[in-house]
């Protein structure tokens, strides 16, 4: 192989007259994007060995730590392929694998006391999860380029982890147990992963940066928000979840009943000037 591509590089260069340029890979956001992979690698190990709580933590700190890495590269200007793949099969543990893994490990192995078939539905629970994380992450690799920056298509994978793991780490803190923690366990899964899969869209906010210029109401949310979050960080985080994961039908669901309401006025005005 290293012949071969010495080769190439030997032919190019005297096609050219010049030294064949080497695709770079950026240390810095990469690396950034390397903590999120190990903290999603961690939850798992950490799930396995009954730590839910700190299983939890670690996906939520991946979900942060693969916010910044994209930011930074865009902020830096080292945005290459390379990154771009990287990232996506890191998302793919942290956020497609890791939740799965740690979700069933917490409660939804559990549901084997209720018989085979709930045992079964459980796995199947996880398994979808995975899958659908998947599928978003191949729907938005493709898309990028094409779709509206402002909003996401589908439920983001970090979205859908923070909500599952926020529901671990409150679940975990509060001591749930019996059939109504695994049945939350149950729909909760299930619904992000259908949510990931489907078509509402979702708010980027990526209209929000560093240099940009943004609303007083920014400036008074996102402090509330910090303090919120210190007080009770898994209640507040699940709530959090719980909303942006509902803003997505509810606002399809506002725009389908205005077109509704305006179809009328439409028929109406075409048969007047008719």
């Amino acid at each position: 192989m290293d012949a071969r591509s010495d080769a190439v590089d030997e032919v190019a260069a005297s096609a050219d007259g010049a030294r064949p340029r080497r695709r770079a890979i950026y240390v810095l956001p990469n690396l950034l994007t390397t903590g999120s992979l190990f903290a999603g690698f961690y939850g798992i190990i950490a799930s396995i060995d009954g730590h839910y709580d700190l299983a939890a933590i670690a996906v939520i700190i991946a979900g942060v730590l693969d916010g910044l890495d994209g930011r930074l590269a865009r902020l830096t200007h080292t945005e290459s392929e390379f990154g771009k793949q990287y990232d996506s099969l890191s998302d793919m543990v942290s956020f497609g694998l890791a939740p799965a893994v740690i979700v069933y490990q917490w409660g939804l192995v559990r549901l084997s006391e209720y018989g085979w078939i709930w045992a079964k539905l459980g796995w199947l629970a996880a398994f979808l999860y995975a899958v659908s994380g998947a599928l978003r992450l191949a729907r938005f690799n493709v898309r990028s380029r094409t779709a509206d920056r402002r909003f996401f298509e589908g439920l983001p994978s970090p979205s859908a982890a923070g909500l599952m793991m926020s529901m671990v780490w409150l679940g975990t803190k509060l001591g749930w147990t019996g059939g109504g923690a695994l049945a939350l366990a149950f729909v909760v899964t299930t619904a992000a992963g259908a949510l990931m899969v489907s078509r509402f869209a979702f708010y980027s906010f990526k209209e929000v940066h560093a240099r940009g210029r943004i609303s007083f109401t920014y400036v008074i949310v996102v402090p509330l928000t910090f303090v919120l979050v210190a007080m009770d960080p898994p209640a507040v985080l699940f709530g959090i979840g719980v909303i942006y994961a509902l803003s997505g039908p509810a606002v399809s669901l506002w725009r389908l009943r205005r077109r509704r309401a305006a179809a009328p006025v439409v028929r109406t005005g075409e048969r007047r000037s008719g």
